[in-house]
């Protein structure tokens, strides 16, 4: 694969809120300090929101692409994240990013095989090869 750009332009527009945007993209996102800093703004995508999302996004879409390749077929999948922010030797750092991905399978013996291409699919996230965050993936499955 050659190299590729994305580009993201950012307008402040008040305060702690700007707009985000892509000339390659449709839609904007208004992004804003989060409410646990001073002059937060509640109801609105942080960069930690946008973070962790990033994380999540590309471990679903690298799962979709293991999971095709292994030829292993699954019902549903669904996932939620929860990113940790500290503050480590004076500075703040996502330490960690919490993937918890939800599963559905036919075959309860396809289990070990789902978790093994889940974990591979974390493995080979080219979002969670480019950080420091740890990223851990606690999985659950459900048979239909």
């Amino acid at each position: 694969m050659e190299k590729h750009s994305y580009n993201v332009n950012l307008k402040w527009e008040k305060d702690r809120l700007g707009t985000l945007s892509s000339n390659e993209l449709p839609s904007k996102i208004e992004v804003a300090t989060p409410p646990e800093f001073d002059k937060g703004i509640p109801n609105i995508w942080s960069p930690e929101h946008l973070y962790t999302a990033s994380i999540l996004s590309c471990f679903m879409t690298t799962f979709l692409a293991v999971a095709e390749f292994s030829k292993f077929e699954f019902i549903d999948f669904q996932c939620s994240s929860d990113g940790i922010l500290e503050k480590v030797e004076g500075k703040y750092l996502m330490t960690q990013v919490i993937i918890k991905p939800v599963l559905t399978i036919i075959d309860p013996n396809d289990t070990e095989k789902a978790n093994r291409i889940l974990q591979k699919s974390e493995k080979a996230c080219l979002i969670s090869n480019s950080i420091k965050t740890e990223v851990l993936v606690q999985p659950t499955f459900n048979f239909q």
